[in-house]
């Protein structure tokens, strides 16, 4: 934990410092806790003595952090009154929720997410940050300082910090406060030309690109001011410019392998950075909606997350296929579709939850699909697909490709590579290598469900074992008593028939020769030996 500068404020009444958060140009964030309530504040202080101007941007920021209420954007709190003596000089505190999970950075930072975020982060970054963009917008604010250093996390939740540069700077101000953040700003910024809210757009495309491929788009290892006599003239679709070794600079209109985005999503993908990163300002955006009054890139991005997508692992190729739900679409109307990516027929497809539960060919291919959750992605919710016609299984190997750059070291490894290339290398290294782990824990998850259904399997037969045991119990019991019966009344037949025939006294004597004659009609000698000869089988 890193120690605050000044030990006479360590403690503000029932207010303790904690640690501080960061810092910026000329204020500290800090962490503040309560002793009984054990509730955090994260606050904001100014350590430097500021121009008028800059004494008037602080007080701005402050306002405009009260008067919002947004879930994708921090909340300012109340200063305690303990905390009022604590400045360093006559500007007010500014006093925000804390979010524990810190920046964007910091997760960007990981070696794991070297080449890319998982698409369910993804997905959740475009979602909370798209909303918190649309929200200032619409209460005329340019944040025009998006990068990941601003974007915080609170639990799962996204939320934009930092509205210190909110209004209008000059030329002076921005060259002098934005150093070591340029990488984010949209060229007219640095340009000294006018700007609208569509700075906000090319600073939120530069972040998506860089959270799904782990670099930013154009020329990464430049400062701005070298770029852009490179990067100005590049097609209205580029969305990516590196430099190759000979230093010529490679344009593309799509993302980079290797990356975490399932099929499905890369094309809308693209095109949404497409509309974003447009280097003329009037056409970055694209037109804006007639019925929805958004622009399109808005519209587009809303597109994306309304999208249904089911993720099916092969659990015989290890591959991964994605395929968008038509609306109502059925079951068997997707198996045909993963008949056609998979040559699995239908009638052999054996398609299982995580928690081995077969999917239920009465209700629709929606089923597949998590209700009413933003931001799942391949890498969190999968279906897992058996091929059961197949009666040996090997089990698969990894799908998943080597990075080119890595391919070519593994093929030459006394190549000497320059550094930056190298670090590249390395990065990709790391994705490919976290990547295998993945694959495997996924397939080791889609064997545990195997084990699931047929246990389920296993335990349904026993049931249905106990079952058929217990009526056949109920039946056996039955038959004995048929038995007993039917032997009982053979016997009575048989004593009838011999008393009936020979006997001159007793029951079946002269005085009941009727009853002979009707014995010897009702049991036929052949009939009643037929009759003893079915018991016995019995």
């Amino acid at each position: 934990m890193e120690k605050p500068p000044f030990r006479q404020n360590q403690s503000c009444g029932a207010w303790e410092l904690k640690e501080r958060l960061g810092m910026g140009g000329f204020a500290h964030v800090y962490l503040y806790q309560h002793h009984e309530t054990n509730e955090k504040l994260a606050v904001k202080m100014c350590r430097l003595e500021l121009t008028a101007r800059n004494k008037d941007r602080w007080s701005r920021e402050i306002q405009i952090m009260k008067k919002l209420n947004n879930i994708n954007v921090v909340t300012a709190r109340e200063v305690p009154e303990e905390m009022n003596h604590i400045a360093l000089n006559d500007l007010p505190l500014l006093a925000m929720e804390y979010c524990s999970r810190g920046d964007l950075r910091k997760l960007l930072s990981k070696p794991e997410n070297c080449c890319g975020l998982k698409e369910s982060e993804v997905l959740s970054l475009l979602n909370d940050v798209g909303s918190g963009i649309q929200y200032l917008h619409e209460n005329k604010i340019i944040h025009r300082d998006l990068k990941p250093e601003n974007i915080v996390l609170q639990d799962l939740v996204h939320k934009i910090i930092d509205l210190g540069y909110a209004k209008d700077l000059d030329q002076g101000s921005l060259c002098t406060s934005f150093v070591g953040t340029l990488q984010y700003l949209a060229p007219e910024l640095f340009e000294t030309k006018p700007y609208t809210v569509t700075v906000d757009y090319w600073s939120f495309g530069t972040m998506v690109f860089e959270c799904s491929c782990g670099f930013r788009p154009f020329l990464h290892n430049l400062q701005p001011v070298q770029w852009a006599t490179k990067v100005r003239n590049k097609g209205p679709k580029d969305i990516m410019a590196v430099e190759e070794l000979t230093g010529e600079v490679r344009f593309s209109t799509h993302l980079p392998y290797p990356n975490n985005l399932s099929s499905t999503l890369l094309e809308p993908m693209e095109g949404l950075l497409q509309l974003m990163l447009k280097w003329d300002p009037v056409q970055r955006g694209g037109r804006m909606g007639a019925d929805s009054k958004k622009p399109q890139c808005f519209e587009v991005l809303e597109q994306i997350l309304n999208m249904k997508v089911v993720h099916i692992l092969n659990m015989t190729t290890a591959q991964v296929h994605s395929l968008e739900l038509a609306p109502e679409e059925s079951l068997h109307s997707l198996q045909r579709r993963i008949e056609a990516e998979t040559k699995i027929e239908v009638v052999n497809q054996e398609l299982l939850q995580e928690t081995g539960v077969s999917l239920d060919p009465r209700k629709p291919a929606a089923q597949c699909v998590l209700d009413g959750v933003v931001g799942r992605g391949w890498d969190s919710y999968i279906v897992y697909l058996f091929d059961k016609s197949l009666t040996k299984y090997s089990g698969p190997l990894s799908a998943r490709p080597l990075p080119d750059k890595v391919n070519s070291i593994v093929q030459e490894a006394k190549t000497q590579l320059p550094l930056g290339v190298l670090k590249k290398v390395w990065g990709e290294a790391v994705s490919y290598i976290c990547g295998l782990k993945d694959d495997y824990s996924r397939l080791f998850q889609g064997q545990r469900a195997a084990m699931l259904s047929l246990l389920r399997y296993n335990t349904n037969l026993t049931r249905y074992k106990n079952s058929m045991f217990g009526f056949s119990q109920q039946l056996k019991a039955k038959l004995d008593f048929f038995k007993s019966s039917i032997q009982y009344d053979l016997e009575k037949y048989s004593d009838q028939m011999h008393y009936g025939i020979c006997g001159r006294g007793g029951p079946f004597g002269r005085g009941n020769h009727a009853v002979s004659v009707a014995g010897r009609r009702a049991v036929n000698p052949l009939c009643l030996k037929a009759i003893r000869t079915v018991v016995t089988d019995l």
